[in-house]
């Protein structure tokens, strides 16, 4: 199974990837690739926000990187973010493995609708129809592998995609609190969203670095925040690393839902 990896803040390289980078084309822009061996596994890596953090969440060009990966074949993704916890029992420093998906306004950064689709006419144009958005083969895997690692993670839990680059306020917080949300980032909305109109399975996982504007009645310290973010990278590393070699000689898992094709 070739599995794709999209890693975001403070991940911009996977280690011990023996990879070779390529740049591509898709109908949505040029995206940078690196194909190798990861874990015993054919990988596709995407860098969402590139080495550097060159992209602002804002920037980021999610339906090229599906696109791309798409194209490359991947037949499975494995997406990991750092995220604020919305729900105050989240620890800082340990994982969820979300399973929901808070995302109404459905749109890219840019305001565009969040789609694949952007031509009328197109063959193959569709509407995505799902229970939950997430694969249950890929979150399971991604799991156990947090689990075999030693690393704590919730089973289960809502990601709310929030836009960006600014952080949220307070009262913004308490809605999507109202709402079930236990985590907001600012990426695997649109990850999700395209992932899933591309027919691949896509498994997200996020790590806690801060807890969101009025979560706690101190917030938390801008220091402590990148600290953790730094600490993210090794934690989120080798989360994948494990859940991607226990798929390496799996049978792809199957799409989540179906689509309603129009034309």
């Amino acid at each position: 199974m070739l599995i794709g990896i999209i890693t975001g803040s403070g991940t911009y390289a996977l280690p011990d990837f023996d990879g070779e980078s390529r740049d591509v084309q898709t109908e949505f822009g040029p995206v940078s690739l690196t194909i190798g061996q990861f874990a015993g596994a054919d990988v596709v890596h995407v860098s969402r926000h590139r080495p550097g953090h060159e992209l602002l969440s804002s920037q980021v060009t999610h339906q090229a990187n599906i696109a791309a990966l798409r194209d490359a074949g991947v037949q499975a993704i494995l997406a990991a973010t750092v995220c604020g916890a919305v729900d105050p029992t989240v620890p800082l420093g340990s994982l969820v493995a979300f399973d929901d998906l808070h995302f109404l306004a459905n749109r890219l950064p840019d305001g565009s609708i969040c789609t694949l689709h952007t031509k009328p006419g197109q063959p193959g144009r569709a509407h995505w129809v799902y229970g939950g958005p997430y694969s249950a083969e890929l979150r399971a895997a991604l799991i156990a592998g947090a689990q075999s690692e030693g690393h704590p993670v919730r089973d289960g839990g809502c990601y709310g995609h929030v836009d960006g680059p600014r952080f949220n306020t307070a009262a913004e917080i308490r809605s999507l609190s109202a709402v079930g949300v236990t985590a907001v980032s600012q990426t695997g909305g649109p990850e999700t969203v395209l992932a899933g109109e591309a027919g691949i399975p896509y498994g997200l996982i996020g790590y806690a670095t801060d807890y969101a504007n009025g979560v706690m009645e101190e917030d938390t310290d801008p220091d402590d925040l990148m600290e953790l973010i730094t600490a993210s990278r090794t934690v989120l590393a080798s989360t994948l690393a494990a859940a991607t070699a226990a798929l390496a000689g799996a049978e792809p898992p199957p799409p989540v839902g179906h689509q309603i094709v129009m034309g």
